[in-house]
């Protein structure tokens, strides 16, 4: 059963009671992300993600790891491009220590200096382990790219300069700019009963005081370009990418389902002509990157530089064919039911859950029943895809980057002719 209270501050805590379960789990949202941060900032919010659980108050951070531990609990954190979260799950009976805990590292963090310094080395370090795995760096390559001088295109954690820039009073100055109560939602699913979870949160969230300025999101304009980035590489890794949807717009169903046609899964068209026809790619997939305002629908691969060519054109041949001609029936029903299963498969776990409660509340403001979602993909037809297609597979809106041996390969920006 899903419940929704609104704190006085404009705070907001949603829950959903699943009563045959043993465990919780609660988190702690921002509609806060990188894509809010001034250019100076760059990985600030990965930063204090990271600096909360360094110590509070009353708590160092080996208690925090120690008082969950004793418990079997879990917990972790994570920084997107829009939002911030500090989660937990633990069995129902311990759901007030997870409150006590999450609520104190949220609100009594001490971003002491010794461990500022230490983080500081800890990312900078993950910047480094980023830059060194091709197959992820050429997506960090690719955002800045298709993003266009965007904060979307930044990477979440930074860049060297910025990371070392940062100061305690930095921190305290976004923490005081950006993490306003009517920007956060409190969130738990499992075995919880909303009344009672209330009585734990408001106590301590109710005291978290509004602020007269907030954020101003900058929409992105599309580019349109072709990067060759060298790198001495056994493989070169492409990165190709259109406009995709937002979180937001009703065409959100029918690109899912293109998705997962086009490369989303094992049995999608260009999985199955480059990797199991051809033997061209051990890798090859597509994927979406959905925001509020903007979205990007993607393909990755790599490929041993003499195949380069081929597997361009075939991925060439494969978004013209969207466009040519409509999607065979069974495709689509094969594909609407695969999103269905995921989505009833991940259901079955209380993290899930509580991400979507807290998702749903920041973007939509309600509760998304799954039969509103199952009705909206059952809507898409053939023609839809192939609308949806012929709009966004074409050089206007098209990026692309190699990273690797590109030296003398002769591809130029008519390579997104489709």
């Amino acid at each position: 059963m899903y419940q929704r209270t609104i704190l006085d501050n404009g705070m907001r805590v949603v829950t959903e009671r699943i009563p045959h379960l043993h465990s919780v789990s609660m988190g702690i949202w921002l509609n806060v992300g990188s894509r809010d941060e001034q250019e100076s900032e760059s990985g600030l919010t990965h930063f204090i993600e990271h600096m909360l659980f360094k110590g509070t108050e009353k708590r160092s951070a080996q208690d925090i790891a120690k008082q969950l531990d004793a418990v079997g609990g879990m917990s972790n954190a994570f920084t997107s491009k829009e939002n911030t979260c500090f989660h937990a799950k633990v069995l129902d009976a311990h759901l007030p220590l997870v409150v006590d805990i999450l609520s104190d590292i949220f609100l009594h963090s001490v971003f002491d200096g010794r461990e500022v310094e230490r983080e500081r080395e800890v990312i900078l370090q993950e910047i480094n382990m980023v830059e060194d795995t091709p197959d992820e760096y050429v997506h960090v390559l690719f955002n800045q790219t298709f993003w266009n001088g965007n904060p979307l295109g930044r990477p979440i954690f930074g860049n060297m300069r910025t990371v070392q820039s940062f100061t305690r009073e930095m921190i305290l100055g976004y923490l005081d700019r950006s993490y306003h109560p009517d920007r956060i939602v409190i969130s738990a699913a499992g075995n919880v009963d909303h009344q009672e979870f209330l009585k734990l949160v408001e106590p301590v969230f109710r005291k978290v005081k509004r602020h007269s300025h907030g954020l101003q999101r900058i929409p992105p304009n599309i580019a349109s370009r072709v990067d060759l980035i060298r790198r001495d590489l056994e493989q070169i890794h492409i990165c190709l990418g259109t406009l995709g949807t937002s979180m937001v717009e009703k065409e959100r169903y029918c690109c899912s389902i293109l998705n997962v046609i086009l490369g989303g899964s094992m049995s999608s068209r260009l999985f199955q002509e480059v990797r199991e026809r051809r033997g061209l790619a051990y890798s090859i997939y597509s994927f979406l990157s959905s925001h509020t305002d903007a979205g990007m629908l993607g393909i990755y691969g790599a490929v041993r530089p003499d195949n380069i060519k081929e597997t361009l054109e075939l991925i060439r041949h494969e978004l013209a064919r969207f466009k040519r001609e409509p999607i065979s029936e069974a495709e689509l029903r094969a594909a609407q039911e695969h999103i269905k299963g995921g989505m009833y498969l991940a259901a079955e776990n209380t993290d899930n859950r509580m991400s979507r409660l807290a998702k749903n509340e920041i973007i939509f403001g309600r509760f998304i029943a799954y039969e509103e979602i199952e009705a909206g993909l059952e809507a898409v037809t053939s023609q839809d895809v192939q609308a949806l297609a012929q709009r966004i597979f074409g050089p206007e809106v098209m990026s692309l980057v190699l990273l690797g041996q590109v030296d003398g390969l002769g591809i130029d920006h008519t390579i997104l002719d489709i």
